[in-house]
Protein backbone atom coordinates (compact mmCIF):
# COMPACT_ATOMS: atom_id res chain seq x y z
CA UNK A 1 0.00 0.00 0.00
CA UNK A 2 1.39 3.23 -0.96
CA UNK A 3 2.12 6.10 1.49
CA UNK A 4 -1.01 8.39 0.21
CA UNK A 5 -3.56 5.74 0.46
CA UNK A 6 -1.81 5.30 4.19
CA UNK A 7 -2.83 9.39 4.22
CA UNK A 8 -6.51 8.31 3.28
CA UNK A 9 -6.33 6.28 6.36
CA UNK A 10 -5.15 9.20 8.15
CA UNK A 11 -7.87 11.64 6.34
CA UNK A 12 -10.53 9.74 7.73
CA UNK A 13 -9.50 9.41 11.08
CA UNK A 14 -8.41 12.82 11.88
CA UNK A 15 -11.73 14.30 12.33
CA UNK A 16 -12.08 11.76 15.58
CA UNK A 17 -9.03 13.27 17.22
CA UNK A 18 -10.95 16.91 17.19
CA UNK A 19 -14.04 14.92 18.58
CA UNK A 20 -11.68 13.81 21.90
CA UNK A 21 -10.99 17.55 21.94
CA UNK A 22 -14.37 18.88 21.96
CA UNK A 23 -15.61 16.19 23.78
CA UNK A 24 -13.19 15.68 26.40
CA UNK A 25 -10.26 18.30 25.78
CA UNK A 26 -9.09 21.17 28.15
CA UNK A 27 -11.86 24.16 28.18
CA UNK A 28 -10.81 28.02 27.48
CA UNK A 29 -10.83 29.90 30.73
CA UNK A 30 -13.84 32.02 29.26
CA UNK A 31 -15.55 29.06 28.38
CA UNK A 32 -19.32 29.30 29.77
CA UNK A 33 -20.39 25.65 31.75
CA UNK A 34 -21.20 22.83 29.86
CA UNK A 35 -23.26 20.28 30.89
CA UNK A 36 -21.44 17.00 31.85
CA UNK A 37 -21.15 14.80 28.45
CA UNK A 38 -24.20 12.66 27.93
CA UNK A 39 -23.25 9.63 25.70
CA UNK A 40 -27.52 9.56 25.35
CA UNK A 41 -27.51 12.93 23.18
CA UNK A 42 -23.83 13.93 22.08
CA UNK A 43 -25.33 16.52 19.65
CA UNK A 44 -27.59 18.43 22.06
CA UNK A 45 -23.89 18.59 24.17
CA UNK A 46 -21.82 19.62 21.81
CA UNK A 47 -24.29 22.39 20.50
CA UNK A 48 -23.85 23.88 23.79
CA UNK A 49 -20.52 23.68 24.05
CA UNK A 50 -18.45 27.38 23.33
CA UNK A 51 -14.76 28.32 23.21
CA UNK A 52 -11.77 26.28 22.21
CA UNK A 53 -13.96 22.68 22.74
CA UNK A 54 -16.63 24.19 20.00
CA UNK A 55 -13.77 25.10 18.22
CA UNK A 56 -12.57 21.65 17.95
CA UNK A 57 -15.87 20.74 17.08
CA UNK A 58 -16.16 23.00 14.06
CA UNK A 59 -12.75 21.25 13.17
CA UNK A 60 -13.65 17.92 13.48
CA UNK A 61 -16.84 18.92 10.77
CA UNK A 62 -14.62 20.60 8.02
CA UNK A 63 -12.65 17.55 8.60
CA UNK A 64 -15.47 15.12 7.42
CA UNK A 65 -16.31 17.85 4.44
CA UNK A 66 -12.63 17.97 3.41
CA UNK A 67 -11.84 13.99 3.16
CA UNK A 68 -14.05 13.20 0.08
CA UNK A 69 -11.77 15.73 -2.11
CA UNK A 70 -9.30 14.54 -1.23
CA UNK A 71 -9.80 10.73 -0.87
CA UNK A 72 -11.19 10.80 -4.36
CA UNK A 73 -7.68 13.11 -5.58
CA UNK A 74 -5.93 10.17 -4.40
CA UNK A 75 -7.77 7.40 -6.17
CA UNK A 76 -7.93 9.19 -9.37
CA UNK A 77 -4.16 9.88 -9.06
CA UNK A 78 -3.55 6.21 -8.62
CA UNK A 79 -5.87 4.82 -11.29
CA UNK A 80 -4.39 7.73 -13.59
CA UNK A 81 -0.71 6.14 -12.61
CA UNK A 82 0.65 9.59 -11.31
CA UNK A 83 4.53 9.77 -10.52
CA UNK A 84 4.14 8.22 -7.29
CA UNK A 85 6.39 10.30 -5.60
CA UNK A 86 4.30 13.16 -6.48
CA UNK A 87 1.24 11.55 -4.99
CA UNK A 88 2.97 10.28 -1.74
CA UNK A 89 4.27 14.23 -1.32
CA UNK A 90 1.14 16.14 -1.81
CA UNK A 91 -0.92 13.47 0.15
CA UNK A 92 1.31 13.60 3.12
CA UNK A 93 1.32 17.77 2.65
CA UNK A 94 -1.92 17.23 2.80
CA UNK A 95 -2.23 15.52 6.34
CA UNK A 96 0.23 18.34 7.50
CA UNK A 97 -1.71 20.56 6.03
CA UNK A 98 -5.38 19.58 7.77
CA UNK A 99 -3.41 18.75 11.10
CA UNK A 100 -1.86 22.33 11.50
CA UNK A 101 -5.34 23.74 10.34
CA UNK A 102 -7.28 22.04 13.02
CA UNK A 103 -4.63 22.97 15.78
CA UNK A 104 -4.90 27.04 14.20
CA UNK A 105 -9.00 26.45 14.74
CA UNK A 106 -8.64 25.08 18.30
CA UNK A 107 -6.15 27.63 19.13
CA UNK A 108 -8.01 30.57 17.65
CA UNK A 109 -5.93 31.68 15.26
CA UNK A 110 -8.29 32.24 12.16
CA UNK A 111 -5.87 33.73 9.58
CA UNK A 112 -3.30 30.74 9.76
CA UNK A 113 -6.65 28.18 9.85
CA UNK A 114 -7.49 29.93 6.31
CA UNK A 115 -3.96 29.35 5.35
CA UNK A 116 -3.89 25.66 6.38
CA UNK A 117 -7.09 25.11 4.69
CA UNK A 118 -5.86 26.72 1.71
CA UNK A 119 -2.75 24.90 1.49
CA UNK A 120 -5.06 21.62 1.78
CA UNK A 121 -7.00 22.28 -1.06
CA UNK A 122 -4.26 23.26 -2.88
CA UNK A 123 -2.40 19.67 -2.33
CA UNK A 124 -5.81 18.00 -3.95
CA UNK A 125 -5.71 20.12 -6.38
CA UNK A 126 -2.59 19.44 -7.18
CA UNK A 127 -3.22 15.50 -7.21
CA UNK A 128 -5.26 16.28 -10.38
CA UNK A 129 -2.57 18.05 -12.16
CA UNK A 130 -0.46 15.09 -11.04
CA UNK A 131 -2.93 13.13 -13.04
CA UNK A 132 -3.67 14.98 -16.57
Amino acid sequence: MTLAYWCVLMAALLPYLFTGLAKFGPKDPADQPAPKYDNHAPRAHLAQLTGRRLRAHWAQLNSFEAFPFFAAAVIIAHQMQADQSIVDTLAAAFILFRVAYGLAYVSDKPSQRSLMWLGGILCCVGLFVASA
